[in-house]
């Protein structure tokens, strides 16, 4: 079966234990997350999930679907590379004496766009962000040269590069709907 990764957008309530349940449905269908960023989002008391997963289609729909049935969840999307933007952060901790006698590890921080965000005698930290193999290229020709003393990522954050979030029609509908049922109820 040909997988595809996909990226889930989960908009749900800030509550506890709603990780869990979210998680739960992809440990019932065997899929490993292989990034998972959780964070506020622009919609206040409103949080997004950045999930990623290889997947068959017909499986992420049934993930999503049994996603969207949890009760604190507002609503949830699955895309694929082309429908979204999306950037990975990482931080590369570097050996100083390493890092300044070798003049090729300043080269291949300026070639991938890095920038370097603290020095001090024994190490100095570089920042990059943006596309997974960039983050991994940069990682596999640091450690190359032997300077890397630690290594860190962050998961995917994703925005669709359609006009509207989809989460915001929603709740406008979902707003309209109840000042719609609430007038009617009034007459």
């Amino acid at each position: 079966m040909d997988k595809t990764l996909y990226t889930l957008i989960v908009h749900s309530e800030n509550i506890a234990g709603l990780l869990n349940q979210v998680a739960a449905v992809f440990t019932r269908r065997q899929l490993n997350i292989e990034s998972l960023n959780v964070s506020a989002s622009s919609i206040k008391g409103v949080h997004k999930y950045t999930i990623t997963t290889w997947a068959g289609k017909d499986i992420i729909e049934k993930v999503v679907r049994q996603i969207e049935k949890k009760i604190d969840v507002i609503q949830a999307h699955y895309f694929t590379d082309d429908e979204i933007y999306f950037h990975e952060i990482a931080l590369y901790k570097l050996s100083t004496s390493e890092f300044q006698n070798d003049p090729l590890a300043s080269k291949i921080i300026r070639r991938y766009n890095a920038r370097v965000v603290e020095v001090n005698p024994v190490f100095c930290i570089v920042e990059k962000n943006g596309m997974s193999e960039e983050i991994t290229s940069m990682y596999d020709e640091l450690c190359a040269l032997k300077c890397v003393l630690q290594f860190v990522r962050s998961g995917r954050v994703a925005i669709t590069t359609s006009c509207f979030e989809r989460v915001n029609e929603y709740l406008t509908l979902r707003e309209e709907k109840y000042l719609q049922n609430r007038k009617e109820q009034e007459s």
